[in-house]
């Protein structure tokens, strides 16, 4: 299986593709100016308390407050208020955690009301991005992921992942961490790590504490400058660096960025937690969308619809509620095989299965997922389909739990939601009449876009453009000798360059300037 990353970089927001055999499996999508992502850690106040609930209501600068609950204060929460207690003059920040240990551990049962009050400051980290009308989830359990190793503050355990089954090598990687860890820190040793050297650990441990203490810095200037709260005093590493420390796999064969600061920050990652494979790490400098080279685009517009069509003319709709996502299987023109009933009701349900797997990953749904698959009365049939299912999605990085069919033919799984679905819209609005049901005459849309040529160079003095048409209209463009694009470069004396664009409608159209900056090309500049 080959596996392929592509990152297309915008103005608003970067998007991630991970192909597998050219096939697209996941698919990111972050504004660049989001602020809310999963790891940041916040110094903020406690606005409220809820002892109904057992949990209270942190203002971190989101239109909601963030949700805390009192399991999510975690065991350590003694120390670090106590820390915080010791840094509470704004003048150290380089007071060693040994001096606020040896708190005892928080208890299961217990009441919030017993450690916070309204108006406390507490460091809280995102563990849960805003969903739908729900605010973030936070915790008082401070941790700072990295490729191999995921550091702890105030906790002095060294856990070893279960996926690392040799117990010399779990012993091996205990005792190294032993021997480098500095005093007042856990750390969990991730599966990555297993056969890794004392340097490569020791490189990453650094980094990771030097975050820690960078965020204390942070927290200590905001106290000295009396700065209002909520201060972001941790900000997690960028999407694409986030994404491949979790993801990244030696057998990348390519990981296609197409902009160079992007590009710098991800060979430098690459570089260094794998310096053997930094040569993958290439920029895309072709005329065509990236997204387009690589065929993501049309792959995202028949993979998010609400209908997805997979073999033999079978196809499922998945629906999305508040509570939880509903699927339903349908056999469409597959019902007319000859096979039986049965046997047509597996094929399809197995079928289903397969694409099921792969649309949880693509679309990173989470939480409840029930799914309606063609009845079948054969109990072998139904363990058939589980068992697919469970073999299918062993590949998904996110927890989850399936459950064998009920008695009404229903399977029901349970994802870890941590971030909201990625829904993208594939239905395209007519950019031209904006819903009203009429436009001008497309014979006129050339006319148009010369128009607004002229007004570029003769106005704005631009003289050299990329106009991002649809393909269809790109063809019309660019035929023959004397191509409109010839005629129109010879009329106004510019540098032209038309790009076709698979995401654009069809009377749609965007302007770029010779910078790659988008030029605004209102209504009012158009010839009425």
């Amino acid at each position: 299986m080959t596996s392929e990353v592509i990152v297309d970089v915008q103005p608003k927001e970067i998007s991630i593709a991970l192909l597998e055999d050219k096939k697209l499996v996941e698919f990111q999508k972050e504004g660049r100016a989001e602020h809310f992502s999963l790891g940041n850690i916040y110094y903020a106040k406690v606005r409220k308390l809820m002892p109904g609930l057992n949990a209270g209501f942190v203002n971190v600068g989101y239109e909601r407050d963030s949700f805390l609950h009192y399991l999510d204060l975690g065991l350590n929460y003694r120390a670090l208020s106590k820390y915080l207690e010791l840094i509470g003059d704004g003048r150290r920040n380089n007071v060693p955690l040994t001096k606020a240990m040896g708190q005892e551990t928080l208890e299961k049962e217990g009441s919030i009301q017993n450690f916070l009050k309204t108006g406390d400051e507490i460091l809280v980290q995102i563990v849960k991005e805003p969903i739908s009308t729900k605010g973030p989830r936070v915790t008082c359990d401070i941790s700072f992921p990295g490729r191999f190793l995921v550091l702890v503050p105030f906790g002095d355990k060294i856990s070893v992942s279960s996926k690392i089954k040799s117990g010399a090598e779990r012993a091996r990687l205990k005792q190294l961490l032993q021997s480098i860890k500095p005093k007042g820190f856990g750390v969990i040793i991730r599966t990555v790590a297993e056969g890794k050297r004392v340097a490569e650990l020791d490189a990453e441990l650094k980094v990771l504490v030097s975050r820690w203490e960078s965020t204390i810095k942070r927290v200590v200037r905001a106290r000295q400058s009396d700065q209002k709260l909520p201060i972001l005093a941790f900000e997690e590493t960028s999407r694409t660096v986030a994404l491949l420390r979790d993801l990244f796999n030696p057998s990348y064969e390519n990981i296609y960025v197409n902009d160079q600061d992007v590009f710098n920050e991800i060979n430098d990652y690459v570089g260094l937690i794998a310096p053997d494979r930094k040569h993958i790490v290439k920029q895309y400098k072709g005329n065509v969308p990236i997204f387009d080279n690589f065929s993501v685009t049309k792959q995202i517009k028949t993979g998010f619809g609400r209908t997805v069509t997979y073999k033999h003319g079978a196809y499922m709709i998945i629906e999305h509620t508040e509570a939880l996502h509903v699927v339903d299987i349908n056999s469409g023109n597959r019902s007319k095989s000859a096979d039986g009933q049965e046997a047509n009701a597996l094929d399809v349900n197995l079928g289903a299965a397969d694409e099921l797997a792969r649309q949880l990953r693509l679309r990173d749904m989470g939480g409840i997922i029930v799914v309606d698959f063609i009845d079948m009365a054969q109990p072998e049939s139904r363990q058939k389909l589980y068992e697919r299912m469970v073999e299918n999605m062993k590949n998904d990085r996110a927890k989850h739990n399936i459950l064998p069919l009920s008695k009404f033919g229903l399977m029901q799984i349970t994802r870890q939601r941590v971030r909201p679905a990625m829904d993208v819209h594939v239905e395209e609005a007519c950019p031209t009449c904006n819903g009203t049901g009429t436009i001008k005459s497309s014979l006129l849309f050339t006319d148009t876009l010369e128009n607004k040529i002229q007004f570029v160079t003769q106005n704005l003095g631009i003289k050299k453009l990329r106009l991002h048409v649809h393909p269809f209209v790109a063809a019309y463009i660019n035929q023959g000798v004397f191509s409109l694009k010839r005629k129109w470069q010879m009329k106004y004396g510019l540098g032209l360059r038309v790009v076709p664009n698979q995401q654009l409608a069809y009377l749609q159209y965007i302007f770029y300037g010779p910078n790659g900056e988008e030029i605004d090309m209102k209504e009012a500049h158009e010839m009425k």
